[in-house]
């Protein structure tokens, strides 16, 4: 798969894509990311990407013909399955959107910045738009790490353990079941004797009645989705 980011803070970029699972995913060859700075297709010399509003708004937009040139460069280079614009009116993002995501082989993210983008890019160039929540952050570039990160670790090769992926939180719209490890006790602190019991059967419908349990408790609204 390929991921191309388009920002103006590339280096905001670094650390989060170039560790743990996303780093060893790269090194693997099972994910290409590549960041692309914006400011690389300005049309002046001082490498401006934005201007005032037509509307009058406080706040600077990002124009469109930087954006339309970089985008025009690598959409006649391949073919993208997806042109993402993270933005705080898109889509909410969801681990059913992760796995959409996962199956397709090339997409670009560009990120939001200032005011916003031009509407007519997102008119003609963009496919899909997408928010990881409801909160403004300076950029989205953060956003492209999250929904990079998310949709990397689902890919074939990504994880040592690929079934790992599969019983995360929100995979069946449940959260996980709870978790316990090594020393079986602890201060006095038990795990539950079923989740020693050697008995397979009776683990896994233990897990499932967790995972229930506690999504009735925390997140009851992904049970009325």
């Amino acid at each position: 798969m390929r991921i191309d980011i388009i920002t103006v803070l590339p280096k905001l970029l670094e650390s989060p894509l170039n560790h743990s699972i996303l780093d060893r995913a790269k090194k693997a060859g099972v994910v290409e990311i590549i960041v692309h700075d914006l400011r690389d297709y300005a049309t002046d010399k001082h490498r401006k990407v934005d201007d005032y509003a037509f509307s009058g708004e406080a706040g600077m937009v990002m124009q469109i013909e930087p954006i339309d040139k970089l985008i025009s460069k690598l959409t006649s280079e391949r073919k993208y399955d997806e042109i993402i614009y993270t933005s705080p009116d898109g889509e909410n993002f969801k681990q059913k959107v992760a796995n959409e995501l996962s199956t397709l082989e090339n997409i670009i993210i560009l990120c939001g910045h200032y005011k916003g983008i031009d509407q007519r890019i997102r008119e003609h160039l963009i496919t899909r738009e997408i928010s990881i929540g409801d909160y403004v952050l300076t950029g989205g570039e953060l956003a492209a790490a999250v929904i990079t990160d998310a949709v990397t670790r689902l890919l074939p090769g990504a994880m040592s353990d690929e079934s790992s992926a599969l019983s995360d939180s929100f995979q069946d719209d449940l959260l996980s079941p709870v978790v316990y490890t090594r020393p079986a006790e602890y201060k006095g602190w038990k795990v539950p004797e079923i989740l020693l019991s050697g008995d397979s059967k009776k683990i896994e419908e233990w897990k499932i009645n967790n995972a229930l349990e506690r999504t009735r408790k925390l997140r009851p609204d992904l049970l009325n989705e």
